[in-house]
């Protein structure tokens, strides 16, 4: 399987591939590529709707040589935390933010989650996420507000007047119930149309069928929600039902 970056004549087999409503992995077996390099090269320049070969192949020439600052003679680059190669780092981070994007979040939030999940820290700055993201502070503080309305990220209160943001495991917790809730609301929207549309029509038959189901899915959704933070937040070799048991009685 050959590594390196893409060449022009395999962003058009690319574009070609889309073209014909061809799966990522199809297009990356013709080009004996892993599904996420594909994956990745498509999210990043337009979608598969906007892919266009020759403006990919621009583009990512142009973020090579923004991504080669000159070097002072006779330095080195700092070493990773924990012995990490950086360039894996690298393409790791952009793995993620590309398959964050797939699920429906555009490149600036999946971007944030992305340093969000990664830094060792368990929370980053405003200028910090400018620094390692490279763009301007308006478009972190946009994709920032737009996951704390998902219930993705919080914000806490540091040092001074900057704030730290945080994507820890209660974050996904609330986010995973608020998910639910929207759900009920839309099953109980839903009953509301069988009573308004008749009980006995096919479209009420319809609406209480995607109650139903709405239903046990939020069921369904809470249950394993509640049970995984149990589990993430009981430490190695205890149980929840664990309790303190008293010491020998002094004699």
């Amino acid at each position: 399987m050959p590594g390196g970056r893409l060449t022009r004549q395999e962003r058009q087999q690319i574009a070609l591939g889309l073209a014909d409503n061809l799966a990522y992995a199809e297009i990356a077996r013709r080009l004996d590529r892993p599904t996420s390099t594909v994956t990745r090269e498509v999210m990043r320049n337009g979608g598969p709707t906007g892919y266009r070969a020759d403006l990919a192949h621009r583009a990512t020439e142009r973020r090579v040589r923004r991504s080669r600052p000159a070097v002072p003679r006779g330095s080195q680059a700092p070493p990773q935390a924990h012995g990490r190669d950086a360039e894996a780092v690298a393409a790791y981070e952009e793995t993620l933010t590309t398959v964050l994007m797939a699920s429906g979040l555009s490149k600036m939030p999946a971007g944030v989650l992305t340093c969000l999940f990664t830094t060792d820290a368990g929370s980053l700055t405003a200028a910090e996420l400018v620094q390692r993201l490279q763009v301007s502070p308006a478009s972190v503080s946009k994709a920032i507000t737009f996951l704390e309305g998902q219930g993705l990220v919080r914000r806490e209160r540091a040092e001074g007047r900057r704030e730290r943001y945080f994507a820890d495991n209660d974050v996904w917790y609330q986010s995973t119930i608020a998910s639910a809730r929207a759900n009920d609301q839309l099953a109980e929207t839903a009953r509301q149309g069988v009573a308004i549309l008749g009980p006995q029509s096919p479209a009420a038959a319809r609406l209480e069928n995607i109650a139903r189901f709405l239903d046990f899915i939020s069921e369904s959704i809470i249950r394993a929600a509640e049970q995984a933070r149990e589990v993430l937040h009981t430490r190695p070799g205890t149980t929840s039902n664990d309790t303190a048991q008293p010491g020998p009685s002094s004699r």
